[in-house]
């Protein structure tokens, strides 16, 4: 039986952080899912669409990755693709505590699929989406922190203001 492993995130927009998991992930499951939660009670800068494209750009030569979306319960994504895992990442021990209250919750509600952890490579460790909002916000460089697609989008939004 393959090893299908979700990756769940709002990735608005996605990151080198979130690029460095990805690509790690895909080489310990069978197939990864990246999926986009669609949360409508969260101000997003990029729609469902634009996030899913940023995504598809940014993520190439990596046949046992593909995209989605979801709404409601991770876990019931989880059940509906009978999925094995879910994979999370690790930046610094604040994020420990609250993904294992989130581990510990999802398996108390769907006990066949595991999350697994994965720390974040150091030079990615202080980097989130909405950190890098908020410096391209500010006419802040980002280049090095999202993929290049992604500037490009963050920059024609911005401009727009949006």
């Amino acid at each position: 039986m393959a090893k299908i492993a979700v990756y769940p995130g709002s990735f608005d927009p996605i990151t080198n952080g979130h690029i460095d998991v990805i690509k790690r992930a895909s080489k310990v499951f069978d197939h990864l899912i990246v999926a986009v939660l669609v949360n409508d009670s969260k101000k997003s800068l990029f729609s469902l669409e634009e996030r899913l494209d940023i995504l598809k750009h940014g993520i190439d030569n990596l046949d046992n990755v593909s995209f989605d979306s979801f709404s409601g319960l991770l876990v019931d994504y989880c059940k509906e693709k009978q999925l094995s895992a879910i994979v999370r990442g690790l930046r610094a021990i604040s994020d420990f505590e609250y993904e294992l209250q989130m581990a510990q919750m999802n398996r108390q509600l769907y006990d066949k699929t595991e999350t697994v952890f994965f720390t974040t490579s150091e030079k990615y460790s202080y980097l989130s989406s909405s950190l890098v909002k908020e410096v391209a916000k500010f006419g802040g460089k980002i280049d090095g922190l999202v993929p290049d697609y992604a500037i490009m989008k963050m920059k024609e939004k911005l401009s727009r203001g949006e």
